[in-house]
């Protein structure tokens, strides 16, 4: 088994992940469990999340799955109860839930004339539900969940709220105007949230993943073939660490915000795991 990269000791702590098949999650989720948390895995794909809680039980961990619709409050608040039936109240929620669409997203990253007729998809070809679904899985998505589990927070101490935004929260990135806007609100509503429940002492933050190369991106980063996309040349350069991060440099940000002896001062905070992305003009 691997060791934590910091001392973050979670024994006895009840850890909700939502959209824990997803490559970014599922590793979340295990580095909860390694650490000593009773990990509930959420997933809207039940298999997914029952995968990675075999990996989790076959290292020695505690873990559950349980099929959970973000964006269906019934389907959420069923998983909260049986949650807190099979675990306990929750002490850690980690909203990771999200993503974009490709109803949501232009073919080209600067609109030139003659676009509207061509046989391209431009931001005026862009779908009105693809737009919505990308702002619902992504702020719902994390809204819905909150509600329900820190109902579970109330009253105790040491509890933390941890949401996935992203770097284009900060600046947007070129075609998926969506998602970076859905991001933007997570980020803002970490704050709002960090200060709403500061006097119960929930502390909410967030992390800011800069590029990873997963699933849900590859298609951007990646032609058919396996060669690197133009978009891919562009990250890169971009990124003066010049590579994508890898799932495990992610660890180090989760136990952090997550330990309330090391940052049990922080809230409202969206923290950069970005390899320098954030801080480069680019000259």
């Amino acid at each position: 088994m691997e060791k934590n990269v910091i001392n973050t000791d979670l024994s006895g702590k009840v850890a909700v992940v939502t959209g824990a098949g997803g490559v970014l999650c599922s590793r979340f989720s295990i580095i909860l469990a390694r650490a000593g948390a009773k990990v509930a895995l959420l997933n809207r794909t039940y298999e997914k999340a029952e995968k990675v809680a075999q990996a989790i039980i076959a290292e020695g961990g505690c873990a559950k799955a349980y099929a959970c619709n973000v964006l269906d409050k019934t389907d959420v608040e069923a998983a909260a109860e049986a949650v807190l039936k099979d675990f306990g109240p929750c002490d850690i929620l980690i909203n990771g839930a999200g993503g974009n669409n490709p109803r949501a997203t232009t073919d080209k990253e600067y609109y030139e004339e003659g676009d509207i007729s061509a046989d391209t998809k431009s931001f005026f070809d862009l779908d009105e539900e693809g737009v919505q679904a990308v702002f619902s899985l992504n702020f719902i998505g994390t809204l819905l969940p909150t509600q329900a589990f820190a109902k579970q927070m109330l009253g105790r101490k040491n509890c933390t709220i941890i949401n996935v935004s992203s770097m284009n929260a900060f600046t947007p990135l070129t075609k998926i105007p969506a998602y970076s806007g859905a991001k933007a609100a997570v980020t803002n509503f970490t704050q709002w949230l960090a200060v709403h429940f500061s006097k119960e002492g929930i502390r909410v933050n967030a992390s800011a993943p800069g590029f990873f190369a997963t699933a849900q991106n590859r298609a951007l980063l990646f032609n058919p073939d396996g060669t690197p996309t133009a978009r891919t040349g562009k990250i890169l350069a971009a990124t003066p660490m010049g590579r994508f991060g890898e799932s495990p440099e992610l660890d180090g940000a989760l136990l952090f915000l997550i330990n309330s002896e090391a940052a049990g001062f922080i809230t409202g905070i969206t923290l950069p795991v970005d390899g320098g992305f954030s801080a480069y003009s680019g000259v």
